[in-house]
């Protein structure tokens, strides 16, 4: 009898460890009420695909008894997977581990465009790495929970466990306001766009990467950096969009404003001016921050060759040369209030011949643009010149950017411009 008895506790017990060993990932039904979402079932992929790929998996990533698993294969330009859905406000929180001296991220805010090559040109980086095994010195802005090359931890509140262990983390940003957590720990809190922010990306290794940071939503990545890593509980719970109202010109100088090129912009008059130079080549002068769904209103007037624009949800490629949708601001007859798509399709509407004449010469006009998902109307002097729904536009996301055309003597006044995202 007593031989029996010991028999059947060793099966329970064997039970019982299997089953609190077990890696389980499940929401809780409190988490589950609270709007939180696995982005890991622990058993597939499903939810992931290449970085600018398809839904077929090629990097080297896998679900490994009950986690998201690198096989350590991939380098610095390969090796990364996204998840399928885009986000842009949330907390995510996650467990990971290291192998010995390995390096890795956990990415958000990427944006897929075909001359990237890689995620983290666009998407800030919650840095992994074996801060004690890596095989060279590193700096603290590269250690683990850093924003990468930007932000880095609080060593009073930063507990990292040794290579192998796992460690519980995660990421808030809510409108901007970004937290580092490590293992219970805030080690991190900044603004992003802030001026501190932009400092930062302007000063280190930012520098020659323009778009970095500025999308206001995107794909989570993780990196093959060539070790392994492990995932697992990886949840989000997204967080509501907080819509503002804001003037881009503040009327005396050009803070939050980049210039592009060599052409001329000025502030005269309490007046944004716009002037071709010497080299009367194009000429661009972008928002630092990125606003994809809007409602903007400005007043504009041309003088000499108004040949100008107002480009939306657009980006630069390099140097002088941008992607986007081009609101046209041009002389008489020449569809202002048409949009325009560069590196693309062109024209992709002109507005009617009988609306030409409600452009003012030599005079202030009124222009308001909406934008809104896949939906884009214009307004001059308060007519409707274009009301167009294109998936196309509903997809992209970047800067509102004033234009100068090439071939010199150009000259355009611009005031009152206020914006509220929507």
């Amino acid at each position: 009898m007593k031989r029996n008895i010991s028999i059947w506790l060793i099966i329970l017990t064997t039970g019982l460890f299997f089953t609190c060993c077990k890696i389980t990932q499940k929401l809780t039904d409190q988490e589950a009420s609270d709007g939180w979402t696995l982005l890991f079932d622990g058993k597939t992929l499903d939810g992931w695909r290449d970085f600018k790929g398809d839904s077929v998996i090629t990097a080297p990533w896998v679900a490994e008894k009950g986690t998201l698993t690198s096989l350590g294969k991939g380098s610095d330009s390969t090796g990364y997977i996204v998840t399928e859905k885009q986000y842009e406000n949330f907390i995510i929180a996650f467990d990971w581990k290291i192998s010995k001296g390995g390096n890795s991220g956990l990415l958000y805010h990427v944006v897929e465009r075909p001359e990237l090559k890689v995620p983290y040109v666009t998407g800030p980086e919650f840095q992994l790495i074996d801060d004690i095994g890596f095989a060279s010195p590193i700096e603290e802005w590269q250690k683990a929970a850093a924003d990468y090359a930007m932000y880095t931890c609080d060593p009073a509140k930063k507990t990292l466990m040794p290579a192998g262990e796992w460690n519980t983390s995660k990421i808030v940003f809510d409108n901007g306001h970004v937290e580092h957590w490590l293992n219970g720990q805030k080690v991190i809190e900044f603004e992003a766009w802030s001026e501190d922010w932009f400092t930062r990306k302007g000063s280190g290794k930012w520098d020659n990467a323009p778009e970095y940071g500025l999308a206001r939503s995107g794909h989570f990545a993780v990196q093959d950096h060539g070790s392994r890593v492990w995932f697992r509980n990886m949840k989000i719970k997204e967080l509501p969009r907080k819509p503002k109202q804001e003037s881009l010109f503040n009327g005396k100088d050009l803070t939050g404003w980049d210039i592009y090129g060599t052409e001329l912009w000025y502030v005269k008059d309490g007046e944004l001016v716009c002037e071709s130079g010497p080299d009367k080549e194009y000429g661009y002068l972008g928002t630092r921050k990125y606003y994809d769904d809007f409602d903007l209103s400005l007043e504009f007037k041309e003088e000499a060759n108004g040949n100008s624009g107002v480009f939306i949800r657009s980006y630069i490629r390099s140097g002088v040369r941008i992607s986007g949708w081009q609101v046209e601001v041009a002389p008489p007859g020449h569809d202002t209030g048409g949009i325009y798509e560069s590196y693309g399709r062109g024209w992709i509407y002109q507005i009617p011949d009988e609306k030409e004449n409600i452009l003012k010469k030599d005079d202030w006009n009124t222009m308001r643009i909406r934008a809104e998902g896949n939906k884009v109307t214009t307004w001059l002097n308060g007519e409707v010149m274009t009301d167009l729904t294109d998936e196309k536009i509903g997809q992209g996301k970047g800067r509102i950017m004033l234009q100068i055309h090439s071939g010199g003597g150009i000259k355009v006044r611009w005031r009152n411009l206020n914006l509220t995202e929507l």
